[in-house]
């Protein structure tokens, strides 16, 4: 190696050593002790092989709560967020007075961590004293016990996560927006195009490389969510709304179980890495979104 390969070797070799250390060597301990009978409180690490995979994939739980939250939670996530994102991206894309501000307002969620969000939520929509049946009871309504229930925790939760990642999409989808060639537009105002039209067979076609990119980071980013849903509901009302994250983790530090945790934790990034190459494949067979 000549002096300048040294050099630039040198200048990675740092980068390289934290990752080795904090992402590299985790993940292969972790995947060692999915083929052990490794419990926290008497931590044989003896070779079980499989077992802890079967167990896993046997357990109802898993295939019938954990794994239908995750990509449903997934799913309208990413939909919901990617609907109001455009929304709110065409909107500021136009010139108005006010537009610094209104743009500053929807960047707001960015800046809150999204534990204090949900525990900013969590209290409003506490069915005591919280804001929300306050606001019900002044209208008239009778108050909802929010966060006793699966299908209204899980509504919470889901808002919880739209109101966080929307600014994130309709922050992509205006650099987007603002990125494409005037000159196609310009001709759809010549042939008096409406407004919809020009949306349809202009504007959508050539934000898709954009959509389909946000797509899937948020996915893969939706499918490992923790803190949110911890906060709120702790995976509850008796685990209702555990989600993949919280059940590797209610396996490893609740039950003790560090094998069943870590094979769990496997089988999910395995499953997160397939739906990712298949949902980017699907979307690109729309969109030639690698080329």
């Amino acid at each position: 190696m000549n002096e300048k390969t040294r050099f630039m070797l040198a200048l990675i070799a740092p980068a390289a050593l934290v990752l080795v250390l904090f992402q590299v060597v985790p993940i292969l301990t972790g995947a060692n002790a999915s083929f052990r009978d490794w419990t926290l409180h008497d931590p044989k690490r003896t070779w079980i092989g499989i077992a802890n995979y079967i167990h896993v994939l046997r357990d109802a739980e898993f295939l019938g709560i954990v794994l239908p939250n995750t990509f449903g939670f997934m799913f309208a996530s990413v939909t919901l967020s990617l609907l109001l994102g455009l929304a709110i991206a065409l909107m500021l894309n136009k010139r108005f007075r006010g537009r610094w501000l209104v743009q500053s307002f929807v960047l707001l969620p960015l800046m809150v961590a999204p534990v204090i969000a949900a525990i900013m939520i969590r209290w409003m929509f506490n069915d005591q004293f919280g804001v929300v049946n306050a606001a019900l009871e002044g209208l008239g309504f009778a108050p909802v016990s929010w966060l006793t229930q699966r299908w209204t925790t899980f509504f919470v939760i889901l808002l919880t996560d739209v109101w966080l990642w929307t600014p994130w999409f309709a922050l992509i989808l205006l650099a987007g927006l603002q990125s494409l060639p005037p000159e196609p537009f310009e001709a759809a105002r010549i042939d008096a195009a409406s407004a919809w039209r020009t949306f349809r067979y202009i504007t959508l076609p050539m934000l898709r490389p954009v959509m389909v990119v946000c797509i899937v980071i948020r996915a893969i980013d939706a499918f490992r969510t923790f803190d949110i849903v911890w906060t709120i509901s702790g995976g509850g009302p008796a685990r209702a709304t555990e989600l993949f994250s919280l059940y590797a983790y209610v396996e490893s530090f609740q039950f003790l179980n560090l094998g069943r945790g870590s094979a769990a934790a496997v089988i999910g990034a395995v499953i997160i890495v397939i739906f990712a190459l298949l949902l980017y494949r699907l979307l690109n067979r729309f969109v030639e979104v690698s080329k």
